[in-house]
């Protein structure tokens, strides 16, 4: 049997009758037009026309998003990519290209190679950021950027951003990523303390966007729940959560989209506190679902 496969894969099968190997590679080509990237590369290994259809430009063209060329003018040396295939092109924006002192990263999702984007707590506008009674910055694996904001105590709580980008033609759903309590590693175990954390049942945050083209939305969200308390804790606690805001729509590449955010509770009646910011997510609606886990 495993000999037999092994036969298929090159010319000819052994027994005078075509095998995989005999497919021209241009037929193979066109056949990998309609697969996923990931999909291709476990092809490329059958033979050496499958090899070589994998590696087409014509090919790699299709799977790049339209306009590649603006995210590859983000690397510090866009001379690097000068002499690069488009396969390796694919490779290379496939991994998170910061830009902005860092504090943002924008990437081609490998499996659809359409356009996302992270936005760290730093390149966001806290107020009260600066004062250490309120804000602490604490560094983290659990966050891309490697650092989130918390938040021990404030009575005006708001957090503003922006960001403008030729996001290629898609609709987009924007998310701010959140974690009630703070947390930490003891002997090996993540484990969230919760000793500052109130406030946040007594009135919902409003989260915000408008887009440069005049797209806006909004939505309120109750950000505690005791009276969820499943046994264990609120079912909010301890864990990160992405909080959709809205949707917009792109429809050109060409020109750059503006987009201004927000989150708030500025009912300065009470106090709030005991809440990781850690960035928000400018994300294709379809891939939300298979954002990576824990980032």
């Amino acid at each position: 049997m495993g000999a037999s496969l092994s036969n298929l894969t090159e010319n000819g099968s052994g027994n005078g009758r075509p095998g995989l190997g005999d497919i021209p590679e241009s037929c193979v080509a066109c056949v990998f037009l309609y697969l996923s990237p990931p999909e291709i590369c476990n092809l490329a290994r059958l033979n050496r026309a499958f090899r070589g259809a994998a590696s087409s430009d014509a090919v790699w063209e299709t799977k790049l998003p339209p306009n590649y060329h603006n995210l590859l003018d983000l690397l510090s040396n866009p001379d690097v990519y000068q002499n690069l295939c488009k396969k390796d092109i694919f490779a290379l924006l496939s991994r998170p290209l910061p830009f902005e002192d860092g504090n943002k990263v924008v990437w081609v999702d490998k499996f659809t190679g359409r356009v996302c984007m992270s936005i760290s707590a730093k390149a966001m506008a806290i107020t009260g950021i600066e004062d250490r009674r309120y804000w602490n910055w604490v560094p983290t694996e659990e966050s891309r950027f490697g650092v989130v904001a918390y938040l021990q105590q404030i009575w005006w709580f708001e957090v503003d951003g922006m960001v403008k980008f030729p996001f290629p033609p898609d609709i987009y759903t924007l998310s701010f990523r959140i974690h009630l309590g703070r947390f930490s590693r003891r002997l090996g175990r993540r484990v969230s303390s919760f000793e500052h954390t109130h406030g946040w049942e007594i009135k919902p945050v409003r989260f915000e966007f408008t887009t440069s083209d005049g797209q806006q939305a909004s939505s309120e969200c109750f950000l505690d729940d005791p009276q969820q308390d499943d046994g264990n804790g609120s079912y909010k606690r301890g864990c990160w959560i992405d909080y959709k805001v809205g949707e917009f729509i792109v429809n050109e590449s060409d020109a750059a989209t503006e987009v201004r955010f927000s989150m708030k509770q500025i009912d300065c009646t009470h106090s709030k506190g005991g809440l990781c910011v850690d960035s928000v997510s400018i994300i294709p609606v379809e891939l939300k679902g298979r954002q990576e886990k824990g980032f």
